[in-house]
């Protein structure tokens, strides 16, 4: 079993992200939010990272090809379909991921909280559960969700 996040939540998330990043076009906006506690030292996550390849998967393209440079100071115009990142770090948050696709008249955001650190635990333990009786081969979360 591998996963860059064991939440099944997340994992949900980001199959959402990438289907909504397939169905609304380049004029559509993405931008990912994440929070995490004043500790963590890598930035964006690896949790925004992942969503960030689903949304750049979902518009066919890597997201190495797609990834807007972080905002500060005079930045210009944001280039259309790009996919921005904004990051904080605070306190004991836990971990927080927003996704919002934005437009002119409109904007859809998708989100997960994670409340307590044991959920990475409670996805751990349904993929060992759905795995057990598999037969040997690399499975992923997106495997137990059915998707």
């Amino acid at each position: 079993m591998r996963a860059g996040n064991f939440s099944l939540g997340v994992t949900l998330l980001a199959a959402l992200v990438e289907q909504a990043a397939s169905k609304l076009g380049p004029e559509w906006d993405i931008e990912i939010t994440e929070a995490h506690h004043r500790r963590k030292v890598d930035a964006p996550s690896g949790t925004a990272l992942l969503l960030g390849d689903a949304a750049a998967k979902g518009r066919g393209k890597p997201l190495s090809d797609l990834r807007i440079a972080p905002y500060d100071g005079v930045t210009g115009p944001r280039r259309e379909g790009g996919i921005g990142f904004s990051v904080t770090r605070a306190g004991g948050i836990v971990g927080e991921h927003d996704v919002r696709f934005g437009a002119e008249r409109e904007v859809l955001t998708l989100s997960h909280q994670a409340l307590d650190r044991a959920v990475f635990a409670d996805g751990a333990l349904a993929a060992a559960l759905w795995a057990a009786n598999k037969p040997p081969g690399l499975y992923s979360v997106r495997d137990v969700l059915g998707l």
